[in-house]
């Protein structure tokens, strides 16, 4: 019987032990059928194997009944054979061994026995089959399930619950192409989702950070390292964010000592330049203002010590009454020791020998107060804002109570807040604010302040909002300037034009006007000594001009063009001043401006290049400026600048008067 026994083999087939298999000889290939296919369909080896072991023995099953009924010679032999094409090779070995134990026993007898036992078989071979069919279907239905639950948690970004149903499914069916799938589904999701989270709050945290918001940048930042710590774009940030904070404590460290000079307390700036230095060791810009510090503390006992000079010489010359010379000295001694009380004292003495005509305790207002006045007679005027415009044509001493208490204002269609004619030569005015009310936007715009002709003296004063310019000095006029401030005018800050014409400044700011900072032209001659132009529209200094120019110690920064633009000039010098963080560029000399000699200055840290020199001009010539660290080229030469466009160094309209 091929090495199973009948009963085993009708067990196993489902026979009873009288029934007859031949009426289900059909239900029994189709079974067979079946379970050869679930071979060939297995999802894996290890259930390839196991159907297949079932396959071998209901062949084997098969072939013992077979035997048994040749031996009866109730069958025929062929009538159990399988189709061979439809079995796996796997199967093969094992049937061949049955066929051979067949084919030996060469007993053909037929029996009765043969159909009684065939009808039990039958049903037992179908219910087996059926089974294996249902659990395959099951597992396969399971499969199918879990890879969609998988597929929508990946889809949510439910990592750890896809994780879990990919390992079920490694379960069922181990090593599987859905799990490998799956799980590197999981992997680059996790990837894009680490991607997308650092790209956002990196992102947010460099527009913090360009927007000076550091806590807003740190706290972005950290949502990034508090969950990767190891991003590199975080720790740019952060690295970024220190350093921003760094250069901030810095410049405000470099912006206060500044304050404390320019208000003249020299001792509290040199203290905190010296603690600047201590915190930011090598810094060239804080060593720079710790020099300039220095020199304001050595600037500020020298002018004690002249200012002393000048009381005993005005002193040596009271007699009791009016004294232009002595008085004019202890202006002088005022201006350089403003803290000194026995100057202060003895100027006022002398003053008072002199007419003092007080507005409004003695005139209701300025106009009248001037309708009163005679040649240096002191006005006094009070704190509050006053009308304009104002004609000065007498030679007073005009003093308000501060630039910010007393204002001199118009409209801005009106004229001038204040003129000075010819015959106000040798005026003296101080601590007064002139400004516009409205904006004239017309071609011809007047200045906040206008000297036409003769010499004006402006000490503490300011020049602001204007339509025009904020000062203009025209028909030869000349100004002389301490201490003053020209903000936000709708032409130049400071301007001078004409033969004969002279601004001459000192300690003065020009800061946010919409032309220059300062511009002479045609002839008018400029000084400016330890003043400052930035954030203006244009240029910070401006000079077309063929007059002497002289522009020493001052810091021309943050201008929308160029610090310096030198057009014209013959006969001048540009020497120790600092050029820096101007849009355009540091500076634009022209080969007609050649005669102007640069030397000692720094140019530095501008957006554009740093030295800018018209074809004809040598670089040579100007090696004794320092030109660092500016984002163009540092000097550019050769360039044509025949036609304007090539760089803004045209001159805002001229004053409407």
């Amino acid at each position: 019987m091929g090495g199973m026994r009948l009963r085993d083999a009708r067990q196993i087939l489902g026979l009873g032990p009288d029934e007859d298999p031949r009426p289900l000889l059909a239900n029994f290939r189709d079974a067979r059928e079946r379970i050869a296919a679930m071979v060939r369909d297995a999802p894996n080896e290890t259930l390839a194997m196991r159907y297949q072991q079932g396959l071998v023995e209901f062949d084997q099953a098969l072939a013992a009944v077979r035997e048994h009924i040749e031996a009866l010679g109730l069958g025929d032999p062929m009538m159990f054979e399988p189709d061979q094409a439809e079995l796996p090779a796997s199967i093969e070995p094992a049937l061949s061994d049955q066929r051979s134990g067949r084919r030996s026993s060469g007993l053909l007898v037929v029996g009765i026995w043969f159909l009684v036992l065939m009808l039990g078989l039958g049903g037992g071979a179908w219910v087996y089959l059926q089974y294996e069919d249902h659990k395959h279907r099951q597992r396969v239905e399971k499969l199918a399930s879990l890879g969609k639950q998988g597929e929508y948690l990946i889809e949510n970004r439910r990592w750890a619950e896809a994780t879990e149903v990919y390992q079920r499914i490694e379960v069922l069916m181990p090593g599987n192409e859905i799990t490998r799938v799956g799980l590197r589904g999981i992997e680059a999701g996790k990837a894009e989702e680490q991607a997308q989270f650092i790209a956002y709050w990196t992102g947010e945290a460099r527009a913090a950070l360009e927007a000076q918001r550091w806590n807003d940048a740190e706290a972005a930042a950290r949502q990034v390292i508090d969950r990767f710590p190891e991003s590199v774009e975080a720790r740019e940030v952060l690295d970024g964010l220190d350093a921003a904070r760094h250069a901030e404590q810095r410049n405000r460290g470099i912006a206060e000592v500044e304050e404390w000079i320019d208000r003249g307390e020299t001792d509290e700036a040199l203290a905190a330049a010296t603690a600047l230095v201590s915190l930011h060791p090598g810094d060239t810009e804080v060593m720079d203002v710790l020099g300039k510090a220095r020199l304001a503390s050595e600037k500020a006992a020298a002018d004690a010590n002249r200012a002393r000079e000048l009381l005993a010489m005005a002193v040596d010359r009271d007699t009791g009454v009016f004294d232009g010379q002595a008085l004019d000295w202890l202006r002088e001694a005022a201006m350089l020791a403003p803290r000194d009380e026995e100057v202060a004292m003895h100027l006022e003495k002398m003053s008072a020998y002199s007419r003092t005509l007080r507005v409004p305790e003695d005139f209701a207002d300025l106009a009248t107060a001037l309708e009163a006045a005679r040649e240096n007679d002191r006005i006094l005027l009070g704190p509050g804002t006053w009308p304009g415009p104002i004609s000065l044509n007498l030679a007073v001493d005009l003093q308000g109570a501060g630039s910010a208490e007393t204002f001199i204002e118009c409209p801005a269609v009106a004229g001038s807040a204040i003129t000075v004619g010819p015959d106000a030569a040798g005026c003296r005015i101080s601590g007064i604010t002139f400004r516009h009310l409205g904006f004239d936007a017309g071609e011809d715009r007047y200045s906040v302040a206008l000297v036409r002709g003769g010499q004006a003296n402006f000490i503490d004063c300011h020049f602001i909002e204007g339509s025009g310019h904020g000062l203009a000095a025209i028909e030869g006029g000349q100004v002389d300037l301490q201490r003053c401030r020209f903000r936000d005018n709708g032409w130049n800050g400071l301007s001078a034009t004409g033969a004969g014409s002279v601004a001459n400044a000192s300690e003065c700011q020009m800061i946010g006007n919409f032309g220059h900072g300062v511009e002479v032209w045609d002839g008018a001659g400029l000084t400016m000594v330890n003043c400052g132009a930035a954030d203006n529209s244009r240029n910070g200094v401006h000079s077309d001009t063929t007059s002497p120019v002289l522009i020493e110690g001052c810091d021309f920064s943050g201008n929308r063009e160029f610090g310096v633009v030198l057009t014209k000039g013959v006969n001048g010098i540009l020497a120790d001043n600092r050029i820096r963080n101007n849009l355009m560029g540091g500076m634009v000399v022209r080969k007609t401006a050649a005669g102007i000699r640069a030397e000692r200055n720094r140019i530095m840290s501008n957006i554009g290049p740093g030295l800018i020199l018209e074809d004809g001009l040598e670089a040579d010539s100007y090696r004794d400026n320092s030109i660092t660290r500016n984002s163009g080229k540092q000097t550019v030469t050769g360039v044509d600048l025949s036609t304007p466009d090539e760089v803004t160094i045209g001159r805002v309209a001229p004053d409407g008067d």
